[in-house]
């Protein structure tokens, strides 16, 4: 890992990050707030001699990314919202398939054209799945031009280990916004995993099919609970989350983490939201309020039963969004996992929609307000 930092987009390091993790073709189609990744790609992709496609469409790019994973390659693709909303049923055909990709969604307001401007209004399309059928993706939130690197770095990785495809579902905000960023170190070809299910290389073996189709539907049903037991592996393993008690910063647990700190109120956020709540929280902490962060960082498979731990304790929970309520249906599953005779946090919701981002002081005032009741 080299330590220099460089100043980069939000969008450009997603763009380098995906190529230092392998990445051998992508394939996109204009859209803003995300085209930096589109023309970042087109130069850097052929100056390493990788594959770089502009596709007609969405649908085809997502179906390109589909034949270059079958044919062996680390691939992926990017857009934003309403392009996203055109890359579903190949979504589903690659999670049918058992297909590794990685598919980039810079949000912006919806829906429809929507707005240019930030959003999460995608939420509910990117953790339940987005097209057709029983299936999951995982989604990787970032909330700084750091982990916007880091995310996609770990997403290639991620579609490998459990062969499904990954999303990482950043903003408008944080695609154009710059910050220093250490950038992880180039994986060699050798570093790849082995990928002894493609299609290709077909001289000293069978030749095999890749395909989601199962006309029988004991075989299809067969199948489908074969992959929600990967899905629940995934829950064990790969759950994580950013918990930030009061006075203190945050710090990153895998499952269901530790003893969370006695605060007030805890606020609910990821991305953009999360990135208002700091400096909401420290504005609070300034008043002497209480005041602890929760970040979900794999917005699939959530955290539930960390965050129920939290809501246990009786006290509020505020969840901050750039949707109205998206986020939040997620914070009320989480008091599920609260036992029955334990007490509930109510749960608050401070949400924005059509490309407008909620401010720290705004926030600050929604905390005063549901501690005065």
């Amino acid at each position: 890992m080299n330590d220099e930092k460089v100043l980069m987009k939000g969008n450009e390091a997603i763009s380098e990050a995906a190529i230092r993790a392998g990445c051998g073709a992508y394939f996109g189609y204009p859209i803003t707030p995300q085209n930096e990744i589109t023309s970042y790609m087109a130069k850097h992709m052929l100056d390493k001699d990788r594959i770089f496609i502009q596709a007609e469409s969405e649908t085809a790019a997502i179906n390109m990314v589909y034949g270059a994973s079958c044919a062996g390659s680390r691939a992926m693709t990017s857009s934003s919202s309403p392009g996203i909303s055109l890359k579903q049923e190949g979504m589903s055909y690659a999670a049918g398939a058992d297909i590794p990709l990685v598919l980039v969604n810079v949000v912006r307001g919806g829906p429809g054209l929507g707005s240019i401007a930030p959003s999460q209004a995608d939420y509910f399309q990117s953790t339940r799945g987005g097209g057709h059928g029983d299936y999951y993706c995982i989604v990787l939130g970032p909330k700084s031009v750091q982990e916007c690197a880091d995310f996609t770095f770990k997403a290639f990785d991620l579609a490998d280990k459990y062969r499904m495809p990954v999303i990482v579902l950043a903003d408008g905000m944080l695609g154009q916004m710059m910050e220093g960023v250490v950038l992880p170190r180039e994986k060699s070809p050798a570093e790849l995993p082995r990928r002894d299910w493609v299609v290709g290389n077909l001289r000293n073996r069978d030749p095999r099919h890749i395909t989601s189709i199962h006309l029988v539907p004991e075989e299809l049903e067969q199948v489908t609970v074969a992959r929600y037991k990967r899905y629940d592996e995934i829950k064990a393993k790969e759950t994580c989350y950013e918990y930030a008690g009061p006075f203190n910063t945050g710090r990153i647990f895998y499952g269901n983490g530790e003893t969370f700190a006695d605060a007030e109120i805890t606020l609910v956020a990821y991305g953009t939201g999360a990135r208002v709540c700091m400096g909401a929280k420290e504005l609070a902490e300034k008043a002497g309020i209480r005041t602890a962060i929760f970040r979900p960082i794999t917005l699939w498979p959530f955290p539930y039963r960390a965050l129920g731990k939290i809501a246990a304790t009786g006290k509020p929970l505020l969840t901050v969004e750039m949707s109205l309520g998206q986020l939040l249906e997620d914070v009320k599953l989480s008091t599920l996992e609260v036992p029955g005779s334990s007490p509930r946090g109510e749960v608050h919701l401070l949400g924005h929609s059509g490309g407008v981002i909620p401010t720290e002081e705004e926030v600050f005032e929604k905390i005063k307000r549901i501690l005065e009741k």
